[in-house]
């Protein structure tokens, strides 16, 4: 059982036991690192919390300072928690994130919020563990997912997760398909494009390709142009299809409806990448992505994969030096940006 540089947390989408017990204890990691950080860094004054907000939107690495720094001022709140595991969770920093997220739900078990960014950090970090290790956090993430949404009934993204955890998990920990049916039932009802691409999920774990492709038709025909989430998802899907032409023609209605929206410019881009086409328009959107002139969602991908695929198409139309300069842009912004790093050693 596993699970999930492209994108969010989220990918990011009943009954429910009591809200799980935490220790109390604030884990003497965390506890060291906010030690250090009043110690030997620059004083931090507090940011309130829709100015994290707004930094976790804009991916700005000042957002887990300022979020290190909210938790000191608000110490009791579990909001404040809670940003800061989203703000730890951008860094990359999931074991941090879970103790942060389990600090939050310690606070208040009763913030859907609070168990939904659990489950989500412990969704980013089981698919990097053994499967003993996997078998030993699922429970955990199930009964964080299924307390936020009946804690939310109204929180799809806890629902979408919901599904891949049942699909995915044994019985033995809670998995089964009819569970995952139901989750699929209750998003239709409160959002009809959700509804079929969480269909679409089951579909595709059933290998069933036509009924994936009829789901998928299904949600374009019913996205509103108010819900980004949904729309970026079966852009997604018609390029994991590999229907350049089609994919194009949706993100680029998008860009031109809301030039202002990021995540449009990001994926002609990536798509030009990936295919080969469109290669001088994915350039200018991804150069209109890094220039900091639209507006992220927290599910954007970070700068350093623009850079990366900024590259990509840069080789593609045999712009070696600059290709080689974009490549390692990313590298400087994240070290650890493995396929930037092949991309560097294939040129």
């Amino acid at each position: 059982m596993t699970f999930g540089r492209e994108t969010g947390p989220l990918g990011i989408s009943d009954a429910v036991p009591a809200p799980l017990a935490w220790n109390t204890a604030m884990p003497l990691r965390r506890l060291l690192v906010l030690a250090l950080s009043v110690a030997l860094a620059s004083p931090v004054f507090a940011a309130t919390p829709a100015e994290v907000e707004a930094l976790l939107k804009k991916r700005d690495p000042q957002a887990l300072v300022q979020a290190e720094a909210l938790t000191e001022a608000q110490d009791g709140s579990a909001a404040a928690w809670v940003l800061l595991t989203r703000a730890q969770m951008q860094a990359g920093k999931f074991d941090d994130a879970i103790d942060s997220a389990e600090e939050s739900v310690e606070r208040d078990a009763n913030n859907a919020q609070a168990q939904f960014w659990l489950g989500n950090a412990l969704g980013a970090r089981i698919g990097q563990v053994n499967v003993l290790r996997q078998m030993a956090m699922a429970p955990d993430l199930r009964d964080a997912f299924e307390a936020a949404v009946r804690l939310d009934p109204n929180l799809l993204d806890a629902r979408v997760a919901l599904i891949s955890f049942y699909l995915q998990a044994p019985a033995a920990v809670g998995g089964g398909m009819d569970k995952a049916k139901a989750q699929v039932t209750e998003i239709a009802r409160r959002n009809v494009a959700r509804g079929h691409l969480a269909q679409l999920n089951i579909d595709r774990f059933n290998k069933d390709a036509a009924a994936a492709e009829a789901s998928l038709r299904a949600a374009m025909a019913a996205v509103r142009a108010d819900d980004p989430n949904t729309r970026l998802a079966i852009g997604l899907n018609l390029q994991g299809l590999e229907k350049w032409d089609e994919a194009h023609a949706f993100f680029r209605k998008w860009a031109e409806e809301q030039p202002e929206a990021g995540s449009p410019h990001y994926q002609i881009g990536r798509l030009a990448a990936v295919s080969g086409k469109f290669l001088d328009e994915g350039l200018s959107a991804l150069e209109r992505y890094l220039s900091g002139s639209v507006v992220y969602a927290e599910n954007d991908p970070p700068p350093t994969s623009a850079w990366w695929r900024l590259g990509q198409i840069k080789a593609k139309k045999g712009m070696t030096d600059a290709a080689r300069t974009a490549f390692n842009t990313a590298l400087r912004l994240d070290p650890k940006n493995e396929e930037a790093k092949k991309s560097l050693q294939a040129l």
